[in-house]
């Protein structure tokens, strides 16, 4: 097993039910529906990337490798960068706060660190 990932992966799954409940229960006086759809957007892929660091960790005892393990920063940085975002921005809009072009282009690095971290991981697996 790999601490670390497990440790990682249930906090940010534990983080995640507490976004959710908090969009759920406490932003619908706040924000518009479609702006609750966004950072609901960012807690469905902290959860998939929660699972995605859990398994890592679980993987790891089979398959000890650098890929397999360089998968969880990558994880962990399209965490913060994508939906770290989708949740910041919809809350910075209300406000009517002005979100610069360049805090735009984090939430696609996020998703590119999830698709390299997934395909990290795949590599890692076939090493072996």
């Amino acid at each position: 097993m790999y601490k670390p990932a497990l440790i990682a992966g249930i906090t940010m799954a534990a983080l995640a039910v507490m976004l959710g409940a908090f969009a759920a229960h406490g932003l619908t006086k706040v924000l518009p529906p479609e702006k609750i759809d966004v950072f609901q957007k960012g807690v469905t892929y902290q959860f998939y990337h929660a699972f995605g660091l859990i398994l890592a960790g679980i993987v790891y005892a089979s398959f000890p490798n650098k890929q397999v393990a360089m998968a969880v920063p990558m994880f962990l940085g399209g965490i913060l960068c994508f939906s770290g975002t989708l949740y910041l921005f919809p809350l910075l809009e209300v406000k009517n706060v002005a979100i610069p072009v360049i805090g735009r282009l984090i939430t696609p690095l996020g998703g590119l660190l999830f698709i390299g971290g997934w395909i990290t991981f795949l590599l890692g697996i076939l090493k072996k």
